[in-house]
């Protein structure tokens, strides 16, 4: 499944603040509401991240994050975030077994991202005028 990353909108540099966000039908069908918690293998981190989704708000159709500081610090650490406003990166979660996930980015053509990021602030320039 494709997850897009998801920061509350305070940028924090601890990491803090900072997740992914699933998708309903993807929610639906790879998590568990038995589950407390899922944990994520990150692309290039040792060990796992263990990831609390024993929470309402991971269960409503508006918010479904799976938030954590340690998911923060690797978007942080390879790059990734703080993002431009708008474009936040997408990594592919692949399901291993019971509530484990490999998290990976995906790789992307640069000249796409970029030519979409200077539309984005082209059109917000020309909005502004």
């Amino acid at each position: 499944m494709i997850v897009t990353a998801w920061n509350n909108g305070k940028n924090n540099p601890s990491g803090s603040g900072y997740g992914f966000k699933v998708d309903i039908k993807d929610r639906d069908i790879y998590f568990n509401k038995d589950w407390k918690n899922v944990y994520l293998e990150l692309e290039g981190a040792e060990g796992e991240v263990a990831v609390n989704i024993n929470k309402k708000s991971f269960w409503t159709p508006k918010c479904r994050e799976l938030i954590s500081k340690d998911v923060g610090n690797w978007l942080i650490k390879n790059k990734k975030a703080p993002w431009p406003r708008g474009h936040p990166p997408k990594v592919k979660m692949e399901y291993i077994s019971n509530n484990r996930f490999k998290v990976k980015f995906i790789k992307t053509d640069l000249y796409r991202t970029m030519g979409t990021f200077v539309q984005s602030v082209l059109g917000s320039i020309k909005n502004k005028q």
